[in-house]
């Protein structure tokens, strides 16, 4: 399959006109070849996921971040550094859809609304008619955080999962922001949302926060959302598609 093909199919779901103004979604490494025989998605374009990637035969590979959010000189040998050099020598590219993917809401961003059957969602921040990060929405019946919790464990890893504020005893309505979704706290509490869930809250900011919050991560809703991509381009690609797991930088912490 060709590489514009693949490309096109990417950007119909995640098009580049969605990304932010600070993204560098698109393509990050060019190759050389045009006929794609292997797609790999993942999350993180790290040098062990691309090496994974490789060595089963992905000549071309979709990422959830970008190789670099500042593009620079490989003048350090760092992983930015060892990234190129693997794909460079490999004449594999390497594809990003960042915030193009994330105000989708019909597309993989969505899993969690969907999984939780959330009624009548809608946007915490609107960039464009039915664009936007983040959503808010009704379950079909209140649920304690320990149901919540063991709902979204039959998806995601919730191993390192935390609690900011007081949480109420049945949870009606959830507003969620995949990755880091710090700075929507206030547009989630506006949503009536009885929690939010997210990743990468700061300390000062769960002080602050006018909403109980679920903490799990950057890493869980990611790439649970770039595992459902790999599924949707599998489905609609005559290639072979398939997904690069991960695990999240962060561990927890074993005392004796």
């Amino acid at each position: 399959m060709q590489v514009a093909d693949i490309v096109c199919a990417i950007e119909k779901t995640a098009p580049l006109a969605g990304a932010a103004s600070w993204d560098k979604s698109g393509l990050q490494v060019a190759c050389r070849h045009t006929d794609v025989r292997r797609l790999a998605v993942a999350l993180d374009p790290v040098p062990a996921t691309i090496e994974k990637a490789l060595d089963r035969g992905a000549d071309f590979i979709l990422t959830h971040h970008p190789l670099s959010l500042s593009p620079h000189l490989p003048n350090r040998l760092d992983n930015y550094h060892a990234v190129l050099s693997l794909l460079l020598r490999a004449d594999a590219g390497l594809y990003a859809a960042h915030t193009s993917l994330d105000v989708q809401p019909d597309g993989p961003v969505g899993w969690l609304a969907r999984h939780l059957c959330l009624r009548h969602p809608v946007l915490l921040e609107e960039t464009g008619p039915g664009c936007g990060f983040g959503l808010a929405g009704d379950l079909p019946r209140p649920l304690s955080l320990a149901e919540l919790v063991q709902s979204m464990a039959t998806r995601v890893n919730m191993d390192l999962a935390v609690t900011a504020g007081t949480v109420p005893e049945r949870i009606s309505r959830v507003a969620y922001c995949t990755g880091s979704g710090a700075s929507l706290m206030e547009e989630a509490a506006a949503s009536g949302a009885d929690l939010y869930i997210t990743g990468d809250v700061k300390y000062h900011a769960a002080l602050d926060a006018r909403i109980a919050i679920l903490d799990v991560g950057h890493h869980s809703l990611e790439e649970e959302m770039m595992r459902e991509m790999a599924q949707r381009l599998g489905a609609s690609l005559d290639v072979e598609t398939f997904f690069v797991p991960s695990v999240s930088p962060f561990a927890r912490a074993c005392a004796g």
